[in-house]
This record gives structure tokens, C-alpha cells and sequence, in this order.
């Protein structure tokens, strides 16, 4: 029996990453669905976290729901909504020139920011499906320029059902290379911004926050950078044996979601 002082018994809600945690491609993983009745049953949170700053939350939400476990988009939190409201929070310009696909452009001006081509503020760098030669150059020379260079993520490269696409870790690189310029800051896993962008969001203390994921480099990193409980699923990336010599140490580790449940439910008897 998992006793009171179990890690997760403090937890109010859970950050989940989606692919190779909640579901892999178009299927639902061991368990998934009964973790979100368990946390239910037990008066406690979820969250979606994902540094995908390329689509809206909604597609996200419609994926899931479709999937089998109806959720509103309300309960997926992107690294492009944290990186909107970061910019609120700290007083940042009203007027940003957006690198992104029209889902993220669309979350800028949902949070009453104006989108300026010729004389913005500020730049931001999302991951955009949707890149041209002239959206890189005209970064390049705001960036030459001086403004402030905001991206919403780090990764270099996105995970897909036949292999990786280049990620804005690629980008990062192409506009270092052109201006010697790095983001002044990055918004997304595994830095400690996206986790105090969530704790803001749901008026909770990060302390009572855990993430649940599949990647050491990612999602358990956020436990080295933000101190909160981290949980490894080993449904996803991550095996074992990639655990030795890991700078990134998980708090709890379980088979998949269905074991997290077990856990929970364990702590209730």
C-alpha cells in the first residue's frame, strides 16, 4: 500500500503532455482515460501542457475529445498562450510582429495584442508550419534591429508518425546564425516561465503542481528548473536504461497513466 506521504498526495492538479503520454498517433494509451475519472473522483486538476505553439487549443481539445475523453480547450494550456500572457504579466509591448501559424497570431489578438508587420515593439518566434523565406528575413532585421526577441519554445525538432519535423529550435538557429542573436528569452518546457505562466493561470501555487511525461529532457527537466514533482511514463520516449547518467532525475516513475491512477487510488484507501 502507497502511504499518505506518497509524493503525489499533495498534488492539486497535473500538467500532462499529450503524445506518448496521453495517447500515441490516434489512440489513447494504457489507462489514460481512467486517470482523468480517478482525478476526478479525488477533487483534483488536469492540465494539458504542450510546447506546440503551432495550433490552437482547440485542436488539441478536438483530438481528445475524439479520442474518447470529452474535455473543453479550456484545459489545454500552450507554450503560445504563455507566452501572451508572459508578456502581459511583465508589461511587454502592445504591438508584436508574430512568426506563427494564423492559430497563433489568433491567440495574440485574443489577448488584446496588435500585430504589426512594419514597426512592432517586439518580435515573437512560434513553431510556424506556415514559414517563408520573407517572414525569416523580416525577423532577421528586427531582430539586427535590436527588439526584443521572444520564442515560445526551445525544441529543435517535432516528434511525428513517421519521424521529426524541424521544430523552432531550428529556427533559433537559422536567425543566431544571420543577426548572432539568441531569444532573450524562451518561454516553453523545460524552462521554469511556462510552469509560473500555468500557476498564474489555474490560481495555484506551483508547489501543488506535478507534470506527467514521457521525455527526461523536457518534461522532467521542469523538475531541475522549477522545482515542482515530476512523473515518468515509460509509454512514451523514455526507457529505463536512458534513466543512467541523466541529468534529469523523475520524482515518481510508472508504466503509463493507468499506474498513475493505481497510485492515486492506492492513497485513498
Amino acid at each position: 500500500m502507497i502511504m499518505k506521504n506518497d509524493p503525489l498526495s499533495p498534488i492539486r492538479c497535473f500538467l500532462l503532455d499529450m503524445d506518448g503520454t496521453f495517447y500515441l498517433g490516434e489512440r489513447l494509451l494504457p489507462g489514460a482515460a481512467r486517470f482523468i475519472e480517478v482525478l476526478a473522483s479525488q477533487g483534483k486538476d488536469f492540465l494539458f501542457l504542450t510546447n506546440n505553439s503551432s495550433k490552437h487549443r482547440g485542436l488539441y481539445a478536438e483530438k481528445i475529445t475524439r479520442l474518447g475523453v470529452p474535455i473543453p480547450e479550456t484545459k489545454v494550456f500552450t507554450s503560445g498562450e504563455a507566452t501572451a500572457l508572459y508578456l502581459k504579466k511583465s508589461g511587454g509591448p502592445a504591438s508584436l510582429y508574430i512568426v506563427g501559424t494564423p492559430a497563433l497570431e489568433e491567440e495574440f489578438r485574443q489577448h488584446g495584442y496588435t500585430l504589426d508587420e512594419q514597426s512592432p515593439q517586439a518580435v515573437v518566434l512560434g513553431f510556424d508550419t506556415t514559414l517563408t523565406y520573407a517572414k525569416l528575413w523580416k525577423l532577421c532585421d528586427f531582430v539586427r534591429a535590436g527588439l526584443p526577441y521572444i520564442a515560445t519554445h526551445p525544441d529543435f525538432n517535432c516528434p511525428t508518425e513517421t519521424g521529426f519535423m524541424p521544430d523552432i529550435g531550428a529556427m533559433i538557429a537559422f536567425v543566431k546564425a544571420s543577426t548572432g542573436r539568441e531569444p532573450d528569452v524562451v518561454i516553453g518546457k523545460p524552462n521554469r516561465i511556462i510552469v509560473d505562466m500555468v500557476a498564474q493561470k489555474l490560481n495555484l501555487p506551483v508547489a501543488s503542481l506535478a507534470i506527467i511525461g514521457d521525455r527526461l529532457y523536457t518534461d522532467i527537466a521542469l523538475g531541475s528548473t522549477s522545482g515542482i514533482t515530476t512523473v515518468l511514463v515509460l509509454s512514451g520516449e523514455t526507457r529505463l536504461e536512458d534513466l543512467v547518467g541523466s541529468a534529469f532525475q523523475p520524482t515518481v516513475i510508472e508504466e503509463n497513466l493507468g499506474a498513475v491512477a493505481d497510485r492515486l487510488s492506492k492513497m485513498e484507501e
